[in-house]
C-alpha cells in the first residue's frame, strides 16, 4: 500500500495501491473495447441504481475467463492494470503466437509460463480440472457450468479452498464462508487472485469517488417524510421504524433474498456467514 505525506486534510488519511509491480505498457489494442454509459439508467431514460455517473473515462478489456486453449503452453508477457475489475490482468503471448488477457494470479511475474490442461501441473496459474486438484489447494476463476467459463472467486484477493473429492464432485469453501458442490470436470485456475491489498484502500477525499463514477448519497434521515421511511422529524430523531429500510419501504439489513426453491440450492452444503 502507498501513503501519502498529509499536504492537505484528506491527504493524510488516503491509500492507494502500490502500482510498481505492473508493466508500464499501452492496454493491448484488439483486446479493448469502449463500453456505452448509462449512468445506472435504464432503457427509458429512468434512474433504476442511485448513485452512479460521471467518473474517469475508461476502456474495457476483454478478458478471456473460459481460457479454453488447451495444452498450449503461453508466456506472460505483461501485468496490467484493469479500471473495469478489482483485479490485475495479466497479457499471455501462446507459442502460437496468439493473444489474450486473463485474471491474474498474486504471485505471478513477466516470463512466467503457465497452461491450461486437463493434467496441467500444480503450478500457480495454471488451469486444470477440479477433480485433479489436491485436498487444501486454493482455487480462483472457477467454473459452475462446464465451458461457461470462470464464475466463482474472480475479485481481488479472493479464492476458493478445496475441501474433498467425491462422487463426480469437488467441495469448495468459498470466501463468504459457503461450502458448495461443483462437478468435478469443470475448470478452475491454481492460486488466489492477484492484488490481495485492495479491501485496504482509503479513498480519503470526495472527488476520487467521483473519478470512480460514484455519485454522492444523502442520508434517509437529511429527507422529508414523503421521500424516505426515516425522513422528518425536529432535529437529529430515531429511525421510528422496528427493521431497517430502503427508500422504497423494503426490509433489508438482515433479510434473506436467496429464492427457497432454486434448483442449484441442493449443491449447498453448508450456507455463507
Amino acid at each position: 500500500m502507498k501513503t501519502y505525506k498529509p499536504t492537505t486534510p484528506s491527504r493524510r488519511q488516503m491509500t492507494t495501491v502500490d502500482y510498481g509491480v505492473l508493466s508500464a505498457v499501452e492496454p493491448f489494442k484488439s483486446l479493448t473495447k469502449k463500453l456505452q454509459k448509462h449512468s445506472g439508467r435504464n432503457n427509458q431514460g429512468r434512474i433504476t441504481m442511485r448513485h452512479q455517473g460521471g467518473g474517469n473515462k475508461k476502456l474495457y478489456r476483454i478478458i478471456d475467463f473460459k481460457q479454453d486453449k488447451l495444452d498450449v503452453p503461453a508466456k506472460i508477457e505483461t501485468l496490467e492494470y484493469d479500471p473495469y475489475r478489482t483485479a490485475f490482468i495479466a497479457l499471455l503471448l501462446y507459442r502460437d503466437g496468439e493473444r489474450r488477457y486473463i485474471l491474474c494470479s498474486k504471485n505471478i511475474k513477466v516470463g512466467d509460463e503457465i497452461i491450461a490442461s486437463e493434467n496441467a501441473a500444480l503450478k500457480e496459474g495454471n488451469r486444470l480440472l477440479l477433480k485433479n486438484i489436491p485436498v487444501g489447494y486454493l482455487v480462483y476463476n472457477v467454473e459452475l457450468s462446464k465451458g461457461k467459463g470462470g464464475q466463482l472467486a474472480r475479485s481481488a484477493g479472493s479464492y476458493a479452498e478445496v475441501l474433498a473429492q467425491e462422487n463426480g464432485f469437488t467441495n469448495l469453501k468459498l470466501s463468504s464462508g459457503e461450502i458448495r458442490k461443483i462437478h468435478w470436470n469443470n475448470f478452475a485456475s491454481l492460486g488466489q487472485v492477484s492484488n490481495p491489498d485492495h479491501n485496504l484502500v482509503t479513498i480519503g477525499k470526495a472527488g476520487r469517488s467521483r473519478h470512480l463514477g460514484i455519485r454522492p448519497t444523502v442520508r434517509g434521515s437529511a429527507m422529508n417524510p414523503c421521500d424516505h421511511p426515516y425522513g422528518g422529524g425536529e432535529g437529529r430523531t430515531q429511525r421510528g421504524t422496528r427493521k431497517p429500510k430502503t427508500k422504497w419501504g423494503k426490509i433489508t439489513g438482515g433479510r434473506k433474498t436467496r429464492k427457497k426453491k432454486k434448483l442449484s440450492g441442493k449443491y449447498i452444503i453448508k450456507k455463507r456467514k
